[in-house]
């Protein structure tokens, strides 16, 4: 009997223990029968510059890392966005914004050699940055010349700029032509600009608020807004934050930044601003891959712009509207955020669309 009291009592013990340890993770508010799974937490994800040719993360030079932070159904509360580049052997990120930028006012700029022979021309500034794209950069010095320097989005050369203290400032800036020689593309700061000059006489024309009609990245929004052709040199100075006394622009240390969404910075702030409140678990891409002019362009193994049929692109890209807040084109990063919501098994990796780095 005694025996059986005691074998009693573990079987109670037992019981009470498991009742007190075992977790229950269904919403307490769904129907009954029905076990509701939460969300809540973060997650990472990642896409790579070379991934399509069977590069691996661990190897690769560049990458871009999505960070999520997710409420129990979902909802993105939080959204990070960062591009990572290798420079030197140390990495950094594409949207770190700092440059060390100097301005040397006794060099006369020169025309780079254009093309397959590409050579640089002569350049008053001396730039160090982990990214060119949407740069500027403007100085006067203590005689009144002025110096300012800007990266063209459309041929990613870096134009130059130089008003000596005989300039009449209420020149207009469609008069700053290339031709002119006063708009004067010295450096090639990336070789995947959309136009690719060979020479420089079929843009003797254009400014940098023309050279293409995606040029109004330039002057949509941010510091140039509202800067245009018929605008005047002092007009497009001042706006860079250049002062004035009379038609004197006035001494200016070196002052550099990024025009229109404000270059990566912005550009990822954006696509930031534009997750935040969304739902995981219905928006499963930055891009609408159904569009025909995408989808034509993803082959058997789910890559992107690698093997395009006819009509289709290999860019996700709208400089006017933007694409999830974005004016760059998206596919990789669209990647990485696809990899995030794998990561908190939303999706499968089978549904990633590996985007063109």
């Amino acid at each position: 009997m005694k025996k059986f009291l005691v074998l009693l009592l573990a079987l109670a013990l037992t019981l009470t223990f498991v009742g007190c340890t075992s977790t229950d993770n269904s919403d307490p508010s769904a129907p009954a029968g029905e076990v509701s799974t939460s969300l809540e937490g973060r997650y990472v994800g990642y896409s790579w510059q070379g991934e399509s040719k069977g590069e691996t993360l661990e190897d690769a030079s560049q990458y871009i890392e999505t960070i999520l932070e997710l409420d129990e159904k979902g909802i993105i509360k939080d959204a990070k966005m960062r591009f990572f580049v290798k420079k030197d052997g140390y990495w950094t990120t594409r949207q770190s914004g700092n440059a060390f930028v100097d301005v040397d006012f006794s060099v006369e700029p020169t025309f780079a050699v254009p093309g397959d022979d590409y050579k640089a021309g002569d350049s008053m500034f001396t730039i160090y940055t982990a990214d060119m794209m949407s740069f500027y950069a403007v100085a006067v010095d203590n005689n009144g010349v002025a110096a300012f320097a800007i990266v063209d989005p459309i041929t990613r050369y870096q134009y130059e700029m130089k008003f000596t203290t005989d300039f009449d400032f209420e020149t207009a800036v469609g008069e700053l032509t290339i031709g002119s020689g006063m708009s004067v593309p010295t450096i090639r700061t990336s070789g995947s600009g959309m136009v690719k000059p060979s020479e420089w006489d079929s843009l003797a024309d254009k400014t940098i608020f023309n050279i293409s009609p995606w040029s109004h990245v330039v002057n949509d929004v941010g510091v140039l807004a509202g800067i245009t052709n018929e605008s005047t040199a002092k007009e497009l100075l001042e706006a860079l934050g250049v002062e004035f006394d009379g038609n004197k622009p006035q001494p200016k240390s070196v002052e550099y930044g990024y025009f229109g969404l404000g270059g990566w910075t912005g550009n990822f702030s954006a696509i930031e601003e534009s997750l935040i409140g969304q739902d995981a678990t219905q928006l499963t891409s930055l891009v609408d891959w159904t569009n025909a002019r995408y989808a034509g362009a993803i082959n058997d193994k789910n890559q992107f712009g690698v093997d395009v049929q006819s009509g289709a692109t290999r860019t996700v890209q709208n400089s006017i509207d933007g694409i999830s807040g974005a004016t760059v084109r998206i596919s990789r990063e669209a990647t990485s955020y696809q990899r995030a919501l794998v990561n908190a098994g939303i999706i499968d990796e089978a549904d990633v669309i590996i985007g063109r780095f």
